[in-house]
């Protein structure tokens, strides 16, 4: 029994960080669009300034 609960255990464990990693991966993800948004913005800024 107590070899079930540890593999149970484990297996949840690997879940939730899995989880876990995700999430992280899709903020960072998010974060770079929205950086990568906000230099192109202020590039076409700079741009019709410059005009």
């Amino acid at each position: 029994m107590s070899r079930r609960n540890e593999t149970n255990r484990l297996n949840h464990k690997k879940k939730e960080d899995q989880k876990k990693r995700k999430i992280k991966d899709a903020e960072l993800e998010r974060k770079q669009k929205i950086k990568e948004i906000t230099r192109k913005y202020h590039a076409s800024q700079d741009e019709t300034r410059q005009d």
